[in-house]
């Protein structure tokens, strides 16, 4: 911890890992700890344990509190942290996190947010924190892409989440890859899908016809059988699949400077994809949107809390 005493530690819990860090009093991250015991793993409703574990192999005070966002708070998770209903203010959101009341140490875990439309109810928890360190980052209304296993697409209006749309993109990729009839060629693929110029001519394919999307998921299979490109399959699924979804979010906006909140394979992507269809972008990385969100977070939870630079 460089010798600093954290101001608090801010977790990202999710289904399938979590993420811990340790932050100063100015939100500089001290230390960090990253594990595979995201909701899905943890059967034994042990979620108190597995953070003080975390928080001991960081050296973390016995006092030290802690502010969650994601899946913890879910209905399966810790404690549920009942959604916040659009239009959400995303600097009120800690007004409405909920207290554990029986761990050892002061625990909050943010709220998500809900859409109650009967043509398009939805819900996202994590992303919302992520939208909070955007906009202390001077980044403020606007079109923002968070993609993932369940992309999300949300407008940002005044301040506050408006709409939202998610999408099974990443869910679909991998059991289309993994389980269907394409399972033969796109799992046998290699090298980053969004370099293949067939990627963006799957993009363009879908943007163009975007009705037919479905249709044309066979014919990746096809051209793999009559035209041996096979080793081409897992670019055209990919590019089908986030065009069919670019094209759904963006539809009648096509002036929109996208606000992609993304790292890695899926920056490259969706980048790839969004230049394919002609529209400008942004890109943040989620991990310190994140983490500027929860400081934000754990400052108006605290307020009065101050930590002094000792030397450890």
């Amino acid at each position: 911890m460089n010798g600093l005493r954290p101001f608090c530690a801010a977790v990202d819990w999710g289904t399938t890992n979590l993420r811990v860090w340790l932050l100063s009093d100015d939100g500089k991250v001290l230390d960090e700890r990253r594990g595979a015991e995201g909701l899905l793993s943890i059967t034994d409703r042990g979620f108190g344990r597995v953070l003080e574990a975390h928080l001991n192999a960081l050296g973390a005070p016995g006092n030290l509190p802690v502010v969650i966002c994601g899946m913890a708070g879910a209905r399966t998770g810790w404690l549920e942290a009942p959604y916040v209903e659009t239009p959400a203010r995303l600097d009120a959101l800690a007004d409405r996190a909920v207290r554990v009341e029986d761990a050892k140490r002061e625990i909050f875990i943010l709220p998500g947010i809900c859409q109650r439309k009967k043509d398009a109810p939805d819900v996202m928890r994590g992303e919302e924190t992520q939208l909070l360190g955007a906009s202390l980052d001077g980044v403020g209304d606007g079109l923002f892409c968070l993609p993932g296993t369940h992309s999300k697409w949300v407008n940002v209006e005044g301040g506050a989440v408006t709409r939202f749309s998610t999408f099974m993109t990443g869910e679909l990729f991998e059991l289309l890859r993994s389980r269907s009839v394409l399972a033969q060629f796109a799992s046998a693929s290699h090298g980053p899908a969004e370099s293949a110029p067939a990627f963006a001519e799957a993009v363009r394919n879908v943007l163009d016809d975007s009705a037919n999307a479905f249709g044309r998921l066979f014919s990746i299979r096809a051209a793999a059988l009559l035209e041996n490109e096979g080793e081409l399959a897992t670019a055209r699924l990919s590019g089908l699949l986030i065009g069919a979804e670019i094209a759904a979010a963006t539809r009648g906006r096509s002036n929109s400077e996208i606000r992609l909140v993304a790292s890695g394979s899926l920056a490259g992507a969706y980048a790839a994809a969004l230049e394919v269809a002609g529209l400008s972008k942004t890109l943040f990385d989620p991990e310190t949107l994140a983490v500027r969100g929860l400081f934000k977070s754990a400052r108006m939870l605290w307020p009065d809390k101050s930590a002094k630079a000792d030397v450890a």
